[in-house]
C-alpha cells in the first residue's frame, strides 16, 4: 500500500479567502460530493443539484475530469433530444478496507466511495505461519479483501479495524482487553499505520454496531440509545444524538468489570462481575438446566434455537440482561436500548420483548427495548460507514490541489482525525 500525502482538513486554504480559485475549489468539491452522493450524472443535472449555471457546471466537470477524479461512464436514456453524457467519481484511486478482529478469525472487506458492497472474506485464527502479529494479520486481511473485490492494494488508504477492546486516545495504548496476542500495547494506531503505509482507525467493536444500528437499523430514529453488545464478551455503546460516546479513556460502556449487583444473587449466586451475568458463561449455564451442550457459543445458541425449551431460556436470561442495562438507564436514559451481539442476534426480539417487560416491572424506567436490525456481519457494517466518509473526504480533499495545465494529478488527501 502507497503512503499518501496528509492534509488536514484544519490546514489553511491555499488560496486566499473570496478569491477565484477559492470558489472554484469550492465549487469543485461541490460537484465531487454531488457525484459521491447521486450516481452517475449528467452537466445539465450537475448544474441544478448545485444551484450553479450550465457553463459553471461544466467548467467543474472539465477540471474535475482532467485531475483523474471523475470520468465520462456512460450516456444518459433520457427520451427528448440527444442522449446526455454521465459522468461519475473515479473512486478506485482511494479505497478502505473494514476488518473485524474476533478470537475465531478475521473477516474483512473493501470499502469504496460510492458505498458499494463489495465481498466478504474471512480468515480463521492461526492460518498464518508463525507467531501472531498484528500488523501482518491485518496486511493479510487487506490482502484477502482486495483479492476478493478485484481491487489494487496500493490504493488502500484507510482501514477500520473492529476489536474487542478500546484504545486510549490521549495516549494510543491498546486497553480494556486481555486477549489480542501479537498487538502492540502502546503507540497501536500509530504502529500499526506505519507498517501498513495507510491511516489505521481502531475502534470497539460494539461502538462500531452502533454506528451500523444509526446509520440504518434500529437507532436511526432515535434521539439517544444504548446497544447492549452480549457475546463471549459484554459492552455497551452509547449514542448520544448521533454521536458515539466514547469516553476520556475511551473505555465508556466496558461495564462488564464492574461488580455485580445485590439483586443479581437472586439469579447467579456465583456472580461476581457484570460481565458474569450475560455472556457465554451464563448461555452454558441455562442450557445445562434444560439438557442442552455445546462446544462453544455458537454451537450452543444454534442448539437453543431449535430446543422446546428455548422460550424458557429466555424467561430466566431476561431479568440478567435487566440487570445489566439498569446503570445505563440511570445515568443516560436513553430513548431506546438494542440488544445485539451474537447472543442478542440469536434470541432478537423474543429476549427484546421479555427484557422491556421486566424493567416496567422492576424498575422506575419503561424503555422500549428491541432486537438488532443488521445481524450478518454488524462490525463490518460499522466499519464501513466509518470508512466511507473518509474515503469521500480524501477525495474531496485533493480538489484543493487540482494541478494546473500540464502537471501531474494530485496525489489523493487523508485526514488524521
Amino acid at each position: 500500500m502507497k503512503k499518501v500525502v496528509y492534509y488536514s482538513r484544519h490546514m489553511p486554504s491555499p488560496t486566499r479567502p473570496g478569491t477565484p480559485a477559492l470558489l472554484r475549489v469550492l465549487n469543485d468539491r461541490t460537484a465531487l460530493g454531488l457525484l459521491l452522493e447521486n450516481g452517475p450524472t449528467t452537466r445539465n443535472d450537475l448544474a441544478r443539484l448545485s444551484g450553479l449555471s450550465k457553463p459553471t457546471a461544466a467548467e467543474m466537470i472539465r477540471r474535475l475530469e482532467e485531475a483523474g477524479l471523475i470520468a465520462a461512464t456512460g450516456e444518459s436514456s433520457s427520451s427528448r433530444g440527444p442522449a446526455a453524457v454521465l459522468y461519475s467519481a473515479v473512486t478506485d484511486r482511494a479505497i478502505g478496507v473494514a476488518i473485524d478482529v474476533q478470537p475465531l478469525g478475521i473477516s474483512s472487506t473493501v470499502v469504496d466511495a460510492t458505498g458499494a458492497t463489495h465481498p466478504v472474506v474471512f480468515q480463521a485464527a492461526g492460518d498464518a505461519a508463525g507467531e501472531p502479529d498484528a500488523a501482518t494479520d491485518l496486511a493479510r486481511a487487506i490482502d484477502a479483501a482486495c483479492a476478493a473485490a478485484s481491487c489494487d492494494p496500493e490504493s488502500v488508504t484507510v482501514v477500520c479495524v473492529g476489536i474487542q477492546g478500546s484504545v486510549e486516545p490521549r495516549t494510543d495504548d491498546l486497553v480494556f482487553t486481555d486477549e489480542l496476542p501479537g498487538w502492540p500495547r502502546h503507540r497501536v494506531t500509530a504502529t500499526l499505520s506505519e507498517a501498513l503505509g495507510a491511516d489505521v482507525h481502531v475502534e470497539n467493536d460494539a461502538n462500531l454496531v452502533a454506528i451500523a444500528e444509526r446509520r440504518e437499523g434500529a437507532g436511526h430514529d432515535a434521539s439517544t440509545f444504548a446497544l447492549l453488545w452480549m457475546g463471549n464478551g459484554l459492552g455497551l455503546a452509547l449514542d448520544l444524538g448521533g454521536t458515539v460516546h466514547r469516553g476520556a479513556a475511551g473505555g465508556a460502556g466496558e461495564i462488564g468489570y464492574i461488580g455485580a449487583p445485590v439483586d443479581a444473587a437472586a439469579y447467579d449466586p456465583d456472580a461476581r462481575l457484570v460481565d458474569d451475568l450475560v455472556t457465554s458463561r451464563t448461555i452454558e449455564l441455562l442450557a445445562a438446566r434444560q439438557g442442552i451442550t455445546g462446544d462453544g457459543l455458537d454451537e450452543l445458541l444454534d442448539a437453543i434455537a431449535g430446543h422446546p425449551q428455548r422460550l424458557l431460556i429466555l424467561d430466566e436470561l431476561a431479568p440478567r440482561v435487566g440487570l445489566v442495562v439498569l446503570p445505563a438507564l440511570a445515568v443516560v436514559d436513553p430513548e431506546r436500548i438494542i440488544l445485539h451481539g451474537p447472543i442478542g442476534i440469536a434470541f432478537g426480539d423474543d429476549l427484546a420483548t421479555r427484557v422491556e417487560s421486566w424493567l416496567e416491572q422492576h424498575s422506575r424506567w419503561s424503555t422500549p427495548v428491541s432486537g438488532p436490525s443488521i445481524t450478518e456481519t454488524p462490525v463490518l457494517h460499522g466499519a464501513r460507514h466509518v470508512l466511507i466518509d473518509a474515503v469521500r473526504q480524501a477525495l474531496v480533499e485533493a480538489v484543493a490541489h487540482l494541478p494546473s495545465p500540464g502537471d501531474d494529478p494530485p496525489e489523493l488527501s487523508r485526514t488524521t482525525g
